[in-house]
């Protein structure tokens, strides 16, 4: 497959004078797990009603001051009128998918081939943008990746708008120059495997792209691919992801009584090998916490392929994992184990030196690959910082939803009911961490 060349990011930049510049380019500009949850929905619960809004975990940045609110209009407004193209519906037809032919069904890919975006509700309020999208679940998980690396670019093109030319060839020197020591860092971790995953708060489209060939070039077979869709097919990648939280949230505001809620996280479990297999049988435990999923687990869990680690202090959560498949009479060395929460280079290595041939490892690197600016710019510029912004479901089948988190940091929710999913499945080894991304 013949490649396109890098483009000069910063001569882009510096040169952006187009009405309307799109930032989502392609309805594949996401997250294959959202894709991979879509078909579960689409088959088995397609028609429920949910809400998915905007949360801005980190207060002190007000987006309404920063972005212009018709900019981000004409973003969501562009992203609402893409659809499959040919060559895209072709290649999710005829890729191969974790070592399987024709992942998607052929109903579902009829069934996407006619999909947009549906309508938003946009508001301010204290200099923070609402945005709600409510319709079927179906129709409205897909927003979740565009708006969030719509409002992540359009903070990056803010913080560098009336930046020179050379200010701007220095600050990408300076990026490339950081990322690539990363690179070699991790380079010299002989059994590393990792995967991009940083599609949602990426600094922009392009330089998540840069950073990709990046990792495809420095770290050859240990790097095994991206979460984006687009760019997987664009860079002759693998299409790495699993699944998210809203999948429980939305089974246990479906649940009708507290029993039933207990069990919740564990239908969705049954729901989703009735699709998938294989390494996608992976578990994210810590919804409603990882201790309190690991004591209530049916013994058919253990048999899954492997765990997601998100919440969770790293160290503390391989360590259960490891004596929980044990007590199971599971080898650990036959599990995969994923870590993806926040990510630095420091945590990768102390995570690959403690738990390097006990299990198979793997890391999904997200924020801190795709928008690390910190020291870069030669001024002061704080926009070029990260936040910790992500689109959650907030109501499903007309109640509030809640996520509990190993991180009381993480908790989504309203108080009460937070309170009531608690007496429901305990607290068991959760903290207080701080949220950075």
């Amino acid at each position: 497959m013949i490649q396109s060349p890098m483009p000069n990011i910063a001569s882009r930049v510096y040169n952006h004078s187009f009405k309307l510049d799109p930032i989502v380019r392609s309805l594949l500009d996401t997250d294959i797990y959202k894709l991979l949850m879509l078909q579960t929905i689409w088959k088995e619960h397609s028609a429920v009603p949910v809400t998915f809004s905007l949360i801005n975990r980190t207060k002190t940045v007000l987006l309404a001051e920063e972005i212009e609110e018709d900019q981000l209009r004409a973003q969501l407004d562009h992203a609402r009128t893409i659809g499959l193209s040919k060559k895209e519906l072709i290649w999710l037809a005829g890729n191969t998918f974790y070592g399987k032919e024709r992942l998607f069904t052929q109903g579902f890919l009829n069934w996407l081939n006619e999909y947009r975006l549906p309508e938003y509700q946009l508001r301010v309020e204290n200099g923070q943008y609402c945005i709600d999208f409510k319709g079927t679940w179906a129709e409205v998980t897909m927003w979740e990746i565009p708006v969030l690396s719509i409002i992540s670019e359009l903070r990056s093109r803010a913080a560098l708008q009336g930046v020179g030319r050379f200010e701007l060839d220095v600050l990408y020197a300076r990026a490339k120059a950081k990322l690539w020591e990363k690179v070699l860092r991790l380079n010299e971790l002989p059994d590393l495997v990792i995967a991009d995953f940083g599609t949602r708060r990426r600094h922009s489209f392009l330089w998540q792209r840069w950073c990709i060939a990046a990792m495809k070039e420095g770290l050859d077979v240990k790097f095994i691919g991206t979460s984006n869709v687009l760019m997987a097919m664009d860079l002759d990648l693998n299409a790495i992801g699993t699944n998210a939280h809203e999948l429980p949230m939305v089974q246990a505001a479906l649940a009708s009584n507290d029993q039933e809620l207990l069990q919740s996280p564990y239908q969705v479990l049954q729901s989703w090998q009735r699709t998938y297999d294989g390494n996608l049988l992976i578990v994210l435990p810590d919804t409603y916490g990882s201790t309190t999923f690991l004591n209530n687990a049916p013994d058919w869990v253990a048999d899954w392929s492997g765990f997601r680690i998100d919440s969770k202090e790293p160290i503390a959560g391989g360590e259960e994992l490891i004596a929980w498949w044990q007590s199971k009479g599971q080898d650990p060395k036959a599990k995969l184990l994923i870590f993806s929460d926040g990510l630095t280079v420091d945590v990768i290595e102390q995570v690959y030196e403690r738990f390097n041939g006990r299990v198979r490892l793997s890391f999904g690197w997200g924020t801190h690959l795709t928008n690390d600016f910190s020291d870069c710019s030669t001024k002061p510029n704080p926009q070029l910082k990260a936040i910790s912004l992500v689109c959650k479901v907030t109501h499903a089948n007309g109640k509030q939803t809640v996520k509990l988190s190993d991180n009381y940091a993480k908790a989504t929710g309203p108080e009460k009911e937070i309170e009531r999913y608690r007496s429901v499945f305990g607290q068991d080894n959760m903290d207080s961490q701080s949220v950075l991304v």
